[in-house]
């Protein structure tokens, strides 16, 4: 996929977003996740991030029941998100819409904690 196109696509997720992403992306936007600064739908070519945080090397992917069948497109995604240098942690949607303070808990514990430019913080370092 050319970049444009993975542009175009990441712009097209943004504009329908799930409600388990726009209830996480809630949480995660603005450096309101202890500091860290998150991206939506980035695109790795020729995927595309469900979230992307660019200082902890961090993808947060949300998978719906579709994923459950769907496992070798999963793994082969995942293989080529790390072969970029990122780590990759994957929660089902239902997580998301049931247990929220869990999923951040999860996701602050693989960023490593706090920021390391909480300065930036205007909303402070809890989740």
């Amino acid at each position: 996929m050319p970049r444009r196109e993975g542009v175009a696509r990441a712009r097209s997720l943004r504009a329908s977003q799930t409600s388990p992403e726009r209830l996480l992306w809630s949480k995660l936007r603005d450096r309101r996740l202890a500091g860290w600064k998150w991206r939506r739908q980035f695109p790795f070519p020729p995927y595309i991030a469900d979230f992307y945080c660019i200082e902890a090397a961090l993808v947060v992917e949300l998978d719906g029941g579709q994923h459950s069948e769907r496992t070798a497109y999963d793994e082969r995604r995942t293989a080529h998100l790390e072969q970029q240098g990122v780590r990759v942690i994957r929660f089902w949607n239902r997580q998301v819409l049931e247990d929220l303070d869990w999923v951040c808990g999860e996701i602050y514990a693989a960023c490593g904690g706090a920021a390391p430019h909480p300065t930036l913080s205007p909303q402070g370092r809890g989740f």
